[in-house]
């Protein structure tokens, strides 16, 4: 018999699909103390409402576990660890970054729509901008991951919107992927509930 049990987790398949999202654009996979996997969420500290929202969002995923903050200045880590983010964000921590893994959205996110959504507004929160280009409204997802950057095109096209996508190779040899919406904007906004404050 283990003397070890397995904490809460949180079985609402909409916050994990969120929580992915976020993950996906801001989040860094480790096992320093080779017991538990620590996952570390960084953001910038001129959004406080976000920082609130993911450290609200993985209290309530793992409500038995601890979260901590590290602050780097200009910027704030949050992390949690658990010996569940393998299995719930389908990436490795000791594959390397989440690039050279080229990793991308779930199957069973991008296969229902209500998912893609939560998953996308957590992309877009850590990923993602929203500004004004000759008074048109824009919405822009950045990314060096090939497979991430094709997945959140295809989800905003799957939702009846029409992205493009662009790819600019950066002096370290990565590929800079930014998938851009310019019209509609403003009701893709609404409908997926994007904000960043």
């Amino acid at each position: 018999m283990s003397y070890y049990r397995t904490p809460k987790l949180n079985q609402d398949k909409k916050l994990h699909a969120y929580i992915i999202g976020i993950a996906l654009g801001d989040g860094n996979l480790s096992n320093q103390n080779g017991r538990a996997i620590r996952l570390r969420i960084t953001c910038d500290k001129k959004y406080p409402i976000l920082i609130k929202k993911i450290t609200a969002s993985l209290k309530s995923l793992l409500p038995e576990n601890k979260i901590s903050f590290f602050d780097r200045g200009s910027c704030i880590d949050i992390s949690l660890y658990s010996n569940h983010w393998a299995d719930i964000l389908n990436w490795e921590w000791n594959k390397g970054p989440k690039d050279k893994q080229n990793i991308g959205v779930p199957k069973w996110i991008k296969e229902d729509g209500k998912f893609s959504k939560e998953c996308l507004r957590g992309l877009l929160q850590t990923d993602g901008s929203i500004y004004k280009d000759r008074k048109y409204l824009m919405v822009n997802f950045v990314n060096t991951c090939p497979n991430l950057s094709e997945d959140v095109f295809k989800i905003i096209k799957s939702l009846g919107y029409k992205p493009n996508i662009q790819k600019f190779i950066q002096k370290n040899g990565k590929i800079k992927h930014t998938v851009r919406l310019s019209r509609d904007s403003q009701k893709f906004i609404k409908e997926i509930n994007f904000w960043k404050k």
